[in-house]
């Protein structure tokens, strides 16, 4: 209660950029909030999603019953979209071969190209918002900061003008003037946490999906899995799919 009513004396005292100032904070805070909530949604249903698909998968008879599958329901997370476009890449290869430039190679070039621009897709999906958190996390600090050092220049430019001033009619104006700054913080802490949350998630995420892609590669050029990452590429399947 006491906060809000600095807060409001602040913005009653305080002039155009004072006030422009506490609306940037608040525009800024209540977009971070969208973004923390939105990205905390997409994260619970991707992951709910896709475990689904991969018991899905690997409790399939054939891949030809995964394609079926696919085609029947609209591929909804990263896992899916993958099976679906490598499918449909390694028919299509099979199908029509080489008549287009993009198609040029082997079937098993033209796959990986194929799988790498998914997860391209996937990633940029992944690191939708994550700007925007960023922006906010490493700017409200200094947005507040300045705000601060608005307030005391107008509160000691107004005590100058005045004449000498006791220290109440000081720390009042200071104090809420330092409001500014706990509003940039506590703008910022929640970006900059949620920030750290959803690249480790993109990171494990991505990590599960480039093994994933891995053994999805090995199926459709060899029909079995590739059992680890350093016999693939002792046997010539090294394809690094996350890395570009």
């Amino acid at each position: 209660m006491e906060i809000s009513e600095n807060i409001s004396h602040f913005l009653a005292q305080s002039d155009t950029v004072g006030q422009a100032l506490f609306w940037i904070l608040l525009t800024m805070s209540v977009t971070s909030w969208y973004f923390i909530i939105v990205k905390a949604w997409q994260s619970f249903q991707t992951r709910q999603r896709s475990q689904q698909f991969l018991n899905t998968f690997w409790e399939a008879n054939s891949l030809d019953s995964v394609a079926k599958l696919l085609t029947e329901h609209t591929a909804k997370e990263p896992f899916s979209h993958l099976t679906y476009h490598a499918i449909n890449a390694n028919r299509h290869h099979t199908l029509h071969r080489t008549n287009k430039l993009y198609e040029a190679g082997s079937g098993s070039e033209f796959l990986t190209r194929a799988m790498r621009r998914v997860m391209d897709e996937e990633t940029a999906k992944l690191e939708w918002g994550l700007t925007i958190l960023a922006s906010v996390a490493s700017t409200a600090p200094f947005v507040g900061l300045f705000g601060t050092v608005w307030g005391v220049y107008r509160a000691l430019l107004s005590i100058g003008q005045n004449g000498q001033a006791s220290l109440d009619q000081i720390a009042a104006p200071v104090g809420e003037a330092l409001i500014m700054t706990g509003f940039g913080l506590a703008v910022a802490i929640p970006a900059v946490l949620a920030y750290n949350a959803c690249v480790r998630s993109n990171r494990m995420l991505l990590a599960q999906l480039d093994s994933f892609a891995h053994d999805l590669f090995a199926f459709l050029t060899t029909g079995s899995a590739i059992p680890s990452t350093l016999e693939a590429q002792s046997n010539g399947y090294n394809v690094t799919m996350a890395g570009g």
